[in-house]
């Protein structure tokens, strides 16, 4: 009965720390960098943030596309004396608003794909929870030439100018 017993808690065991532990590549079958939780495949292909005009209890680190301020935006926990806010990542009120839009509404009381933890208290469509690991985002040369038909909220890293690069629709900004 002991030796069960082990067997199993050392099965829930595995199975828990690999899930805990997990890392997920995006177009490509295996992860290169180990100190990433995500990690996308080559091409000219960026990730596309939510659009939304109101994002309810965001948490620092969430990303959108404002598409009242026609900004692609990010919530920093230090905004507003220590309250939270939003920091626009392209201009206010230049961007353009794509005509894509969701299938329907959110579904009330789920969440999104958590990746890296079984469960989170932070909203999102896609929530990483790591302390050690981070994601990689698509790499791209001059994505401004390379990414046709991008639309509002495409954030890729820009390898030929070693840039964090976001569009709005309209223009694509660039962060050091």
């Amino acid at each position: 009965m002991n030796r069960k017993l082990v067997i199993l808690l050392f099965f829930v065991n595995l199975i828990f720390t690999g899930t805990v532990q997990s890392q997920v590549a995006f177009g490509k079958n295996n992860i290169v960098n180990q100190s990433a939780l995500v990690e996308f495949g080559t091409g000219n292909k960026g990730i596309i943030l939510p659009s939304v005009s109101a994002a309810p209890g965001s948490v620092g680190g969430t990303f959108v596309f404002n598409t009242s301020r026609k900004a692609v935006e990010v919530y920093e926990g230090i905004n507003n004396n220590n309250n939270g806010g939003w920091t626009s990542l392209t201009d206010e009120n230049q961007g353009i608003v794509h005509s894509f839009s969701n299938a329907g509404p959110d579904v009330t009381g789920t969440k999104g794909v958590i990746i890296g933890a079984n469960s989170t208290i932070k909203p999102g469509i896609m929530v990483l929870e790591s302390t050690t690991k981070a994601m990689v985002l698509p790499l791209v040369a001059n994505p401004h030439t390379s990414i046709k038909g991008a639309i509002a909220g495409t954030m890729v890293y820009d390898t030929a100018s070693d840039m964090l690069a976001v569009y709005d629709g309209q223009n694509w900004s660039y962060w050091k």
